[in-house]
């Protein structure tokens, strides 16, 4: 199997019809890259376990009762696209925003979730001027430091909502740092893709 679905497959059984919908993702994105550049190239024959697993696990992480989520920074649509895709089965409740300020990123975005049939909504507007969310649940992958993604949790999530983020090695100074300027619980996850990274799930998000 392309990309590591066989791996994948191993760690994150899903339907054939979610199964379907990445098969065309995975597809999609592997025509455009050269084009707009959505991933590494060197990262797509790890596709499935670099880009879609890292993302599925995002969304394991669901907060219970959620109904909205945010994802900030989409580029290629990880995590939030991967999520969308995963919600219109296991979570069809659950409405998926992704913002994407670059127009062709988000008319990629677009497209993928118009021929996959999962409903999105694509914003193609900067993360700090765009209006408050207030969604339940904020995601962003490989974005920002720490200190400047609370900065805009604090604007898109509701009050009782939270974020969660991917961060790699650093994460424990990129907390310290953040510290300085916020107060907020945070749960450490071990990621299922890279023993060196976490996913930070926080809430409680508050200036110093």
């Amino acid at each position: 199997m392309n990309g590591g679905k066989a791996a994948f497959l191993a760690q994150r059984p899903v339907s054939r019809e979610t199964l379907a919908r990445l098969e065309c993702y995975a597809a999609l994105l592997e025509k455009w890259n050269g084009a707009i550049n959505l991933v590494s190239k060197s990262t797509l024959a790890q596709l499935w376990t670099r880009h879609f697993l890292d993302s599925a696990q995002i969304f394991d992480l669901k907060p219970e009762g959620a109904r909205s989520w945010a994802d900030l920074g989409s580029g290629g649509g990880f995590p939030g696209l991967v999520i969308a895709i995963l919600a219109a089965e296991a979570a069809p409740e659950l409405r998926v925003t992704l913002v994407e300020s670059d127009i062709r990123k988000a008319t990629f975005l677009s497209t993928v979730a118009r021929e996959t049939g999962v409903q999105v909504e694509v914003r193609p507007e900067r993360i700090e001027a765009l209006a408050p969310l207030g969604a339940d649940a904020v995601s962003a992958r490989a974005l920002a430091p720490l200190d400047d993604l609370l900065g805009y949790a604090a604007r898109h999530l509701a009050p009782e909502g939270r974020a969660i983020f991917l961060k790699g090695a650093a994460h424990a100074q990129e907390i310290e740092e953040a510290l300085a300027h916020w107060r907020f619980d945070v749960q450490k996850h071990p990621s299922k893709t890279d023993p060196k990274a976490v996913i930070l799930s926080i809430g409680g998000l508050a200036r110093v």
